[in-house]
């Protein structure tokens, strides 16, 4: 906007070659937060998320647009030679170029790394892939994929029950964010120490692993011993499905709340120093000398009565009465919230994890927003970019195309 001040990213430009949602989640981070996004699209079709899950005919679906907005679209074949050429001045005005191309797809077409390396070598050029170097190096992942292989699936679910794939996208979105943060600290480097790019990579299942770092913990600490904190012990040396057990140091528990929906529920973290707060909120103040629950100790080894007991009070509540007289004592627990219910939250939109934009063929839609919060550097959210919408503003402006050169690359279907 002009006279606003200039965002965190402001005068970083990011060549997109991402698809679907690893790539993208990444790039739109950055777009966020000021950095310029050229995302780079097939002519024909462009970003197959555009065509996917559409709950409306003839316009980009959401999977595409929340996933693609503050950026700008410029259609390239670069399997041609004026698509080349098109993407060799881009990449001279960049400071980082994104992809998520499966292995060898852009080495076979001259934009490998260290093709790219030697004529552009301040550039930053990041990587989502699915597998580190090893076995798996060539194989193609996917969300489930990567939560199965990561750690996350054979640790999610109930003890009696199969793996189980998180709803979270944390093989795909947890990349990206991921990423984002690996390309930071490449372009700091760059710019503080070494005055060149580097080769940044993020493979799928390396993240899931990261973020399932707790129960690699809990893998080691087996040696130790069963863990009493799990419904269940383990049966084959690995750590257990823990349903839906805290996983930490104090017990918790989802708990079914009135009138039983299926989201009815209230999570609640079982602490020592509130046992007696909560016995005494339920008016079951016998509970709290009780020689069967009066000490942790007890009180996790017959952790399915304890919860029997809270589970029966919070029958009687709705989960937001739970949450309010749990809240108002300082035990710690919170509502299940549905899908609806996070949409219609205005908490959430007061501060723009929800937010509406204005799309020129949609109408308006929700979006999920940035969840990096900067004093200094507010988001302001932009739509999604239709297929090409700036292809002639970039190729005409930016990179100096004459009209009969952007007429001569039309025809070549390069652009």
């Amino acid at each position: 906007m002009n006279g606003a001040p200039p965002k965190a990213l402001s005068g970083v430009r990011i060549v997109d070659m991402t698809h679907v949602q690893s790539g993208p989640s990444c790039t739109q981070l950055l777009a966020w937060l000021g950095a310029d996004v050229i995302k780079i699209e097939p002519p024909k079709g462009g970003d197959i998320t555009r065509q996917q899950l559409r709950d409306r005919p003839g316009v980009d679906s959401l999977y595409f647009t929340m996933l693609n907005s503050n950026k700008r679209s410029l259609t390239v074949n670069f399997k041609s030679a004026g698509g080349m050429q098109v993407l060799e001045r881009l990449l001279a005005t960049a400071d980082v170029l994104v992809e998520n191309f499966g292995p060898g797809v852009l080495e076979r077409n001259g934009l490998g790394w260290e093709a790219v390396h030697e004529r552009f070598p301040r550039l930053v050029y990041a990587s989502v892939k699915g597998f580190g170097p090893g076995q798996f190096e060539d194989a193609k992942a996917y969300e489930p994929i990567a939560q199965a292989m990561g750690g996350s699936m054979s640790t999610t679910g109930d003890p009696a029950g199969p793996p189980m794939v998180t709803g979270s996208q944390i093989g795909d979105s947890g990349t990206g964010v991921h990423l984002a943060a690996a390309i930071l600290a490449a372009l700091i480097q760059r710019d503080r120490h070494t005055g060149t790019g580097q080769r940044v990579v993020c493979a799928m299942q390396d993240s899931v692993l990261n973020l399932c770092r707790v129960k690699l913990r809990d893998q080691q600490r087996l040696v130790a011993g069963p863990l009493g904190e799990y419904p269940v012990q383990s049966e084959d040396g690995a750590v257990p499905r823990s349903a839906n057990a805290s996983g930490g140091g104090h017990p918790g528990a989802a708990l079914r709340c009135a009138p039983g929906g299926p989201n009815d529920y209230v999570y609640l973290i079982l602490r020592p120093a509130e046992w007696p707060i909560l016995c005494k909120e339920m008016d079951r103040e016998e509970l709290v000398d009780h020689p069967d629950y009066a000490t942790p100790e007890r009180r996790v080894a017959r952790l399915g009565e304890v919860f029997s007991w809270i589970e029966g009070w919070t029958m009687t509540l709705t989960k937001w009465e739970v949450y309010e007289r749990l809240n108002g004592i300082g035990v710690p627990c919170g509502p299940v919230f549905d899908t609806k219910e996070l949409l219609e939250d205005r908490s959430l939109r007061d501060r723009g994890l929800i937010a509406t934009v204005d799309h020129a063929e949609r109408g308006s839609y929700d979006t999920v927003g940035c969840p990096m919060q900067l004093s200094d550097s507010p988001v302001e959210y932009a739509p999604a970019p239709l297929l090409g919408q700036h292809t002639r503003e970039l190729l005409a402006g930016e990179l100096g195309f004459s009209e009969d050169e952007i007429s001569a690359l039309e025809a070549e279907g390069a652009i």
